[in-house]
């Protein structure tokens, strides 16, 4: 009997689970401003701790899963924008205060797109400034330059950077689990594409990529996590990725957490008819050495 892959532990989680609507989410635990710690866990790990946060035994009650026009697992697509000397990637390695990450968010089941800022708030605390992207507006476009520069002199009292383009995209498969003024997210298939290189890396088949989104305690869930040996990882979708796909960048801090989401960089992977960085559910992460036509990103242009 084969081992199940992260993308099938996490349906069968939420398949379980009793449902929630996105506007229940909204109401009970937006959590725009959070406190996220990203965990690396094993997929049979993580089924067994799903089956305890969702028993509607559990006391207090059972988280619930994000449901959408009948869907629980659904598909991200992200672009990434940055600076030529990739100012946000370093201002992360470096631990500036005033750091930010910029990117175009699609729900690929709904088609709605959304355009993201991340910032740093006191104590660590992650902000999440949105502007829904309609039509063929494009992040480029100046309704989102301003927005940008809004919400960066609000923050920080700096200006926006002069030049961004695109710098990696990510695809992968979510859920969401939801409980009383907290969540957690459950990733799995993840594949990121350099955009300056032209390289791409899959995740490991095995491994789901957890976050806890809290008002800032420790919750019940990272309780859970740490009873069975899991420790907040170091690791970004972004900056792992770039850690990876570039090696010579320095980003020490990110490379023992890249290497157990990705693999070694001997391990390359197919490519997928539809050209895509090989299969999602394939068994293995790795490095691809060119990003294929149809998979560049829906986004052109700079910033």
């Amino acid at each position: 009997m084969s081992t199940p892959t992260a993308t099938e532990v996490i349906a069968d989680a939420v398949d379980g689970a009793a449902p929630i609507s996105l506007a229940e989410v909204n109401e009970r635990s937006e959590l725009l401003v959070r406190f996220d710690r990203s965990y690396l866990v094993p997929a049979d790990t993580f089924l067994r701790i799903a089956e305890c946060l969702t028993d509607p035994r559990r006391p207090g009650g059972p988280f619930r899963a994000l449901a959408i026009g009948g869907r629980r697992v659904f598909r991200y697509h992200s672009v990434y924008y940055d600076t030529p000397g990739l100012r946000s990637f370093h201002d992360h390695r470096q631990g500036r205060r005033a750091r930010f990450k910029i990117r175009e968010r699609v729900y690929k089941d709904s088609g709605e797109r959304q355009f993201e800022i991340k910032v740093k708030g006191g104590r660590g605390s992650t902000a999440k400034h949105r502007r829904l992207l309609s039509g063929s507006e494009a992040p480029t476009d100046a309704g989102s330059r301003t927005f940008l520069a809004e919400t960066l002199r609000c923050a920080y009292g700096i200006a926006a950077p002069d030049a961004l383009s695109p710098s990696l995209s990510t695809d992968y498969l979510r859920a969401t689990l939801v409980g009383d003024g907290e969540r957690i997210t459950c990733d799995a298939g993840l594949s990121c594409a350099d955009l300056g290189t032209g390289r791409m890396v899959r995740c490991d088949a095995d491994l789901v990529l957890v976050e806890t989104k809290t008002a800032g305690h420790l919750s019940d869930v990272d309780r859970m996590l740490h009873s069975c040996g899991l420790r907040p990882a170091v690791f970004t979708k972004y900056c792992g990725a770039l850690a990876t796909l570039r090696p010579l960048l320095p980003a020490n801090r990110w490379r023992r957490a890249a290497r157990r989401v990705f693999g070694s960089d001997d391990s390359v992977s197919s490519l997928d008819s539809d050209g895509r960085a090989g299969r999602p559910y394939g068994p293995a992460g790795g490095v691809v050495n060119e990003i294929p036509e149809k998979s560049r990103p829906c986004t052109t242009g700079a910033l």
